[in-house]
């Protein structure tokens, strides 16, 4: 908390830098005021947001991604996500990411809940949905995106997850969280 509050764990800032600022990451070093009275510093990531789309088809597949993600050097599976533009609303944002990435929209949404990814040094929250009854409409990749779009069985999808096929932190919490929407 860089604020605090009641909370008996909250920490209180009592100074912030930011130390880098990037096209899509900021980073920031704050002192802080601990709860036992001491201080200390606090490095942390400041993120936009983000969403994570889990579309399924009418026979009941899964849209997934096959997308080379640079800071590890390969591909990775995942489901349609991407980061919130300033001032833009977060399903606003999922039927932007859909129709973008894999060139579907859907006619049925539901929201289902929120992750924060990295708790330890980011302040970044994905907003999860699930999108049924899907038409393709055509691709519209941002310039520099390059992606595989394939559909995969819940079951398989599931399979690949529990064979460490599937590592995506968005991707796994975002399953679980459709589940029950999609099983």
């Amino acid at each position: 908390m860089r604020d605090g509050d009641d909370d008996p764990l909250g920490e209180r800032a009592l100074g912030s830098e930011q130390v880098f600022d990037g096209v899509l990451l900021k980073v920031w070093r704050d002192r802080v005021k601990l709860p036992g009275g001491g201080e200390s510093v606090r490095e942390y990531v400041r993120h936009p947001g983000a969403v994570v789309v889990v579309a399924r088809l009418q026979d009941g597949t899964l849209l997934l991604e096959r997308q080379f993600r640079y800071p590890l050097g390969r591909a990775f599976l995942e489901f349609p996500a991407g980061k919130i533009d300033p001032g833009e609303d977060v399903l606003d944002c999922a039927k932007r990411e859909l129709r973008e990435e894999t060139g579907y929209e859907a006619s049925a949404w539901r929201y289902v809940g929120v992750m924060h990814p990295c708790i330890g040094y980011s302040d970044e929250r994905i907003e999860i949905f699930v999108a049924d009854e899907l038409s393709h409409v055509g691709h519209a990749w941002d310039e520099g995106e390059f992606l595989e779009v394939l559909n995969w069985p819940v079951q398989a999808v599931e399979a690949a997850i529990h064979a460490g096929r599937i590592t995506d932190a968005k991707t796994i919490t975002a399953f679980y969280r459709a589940l029950p929407f999609i099983g």
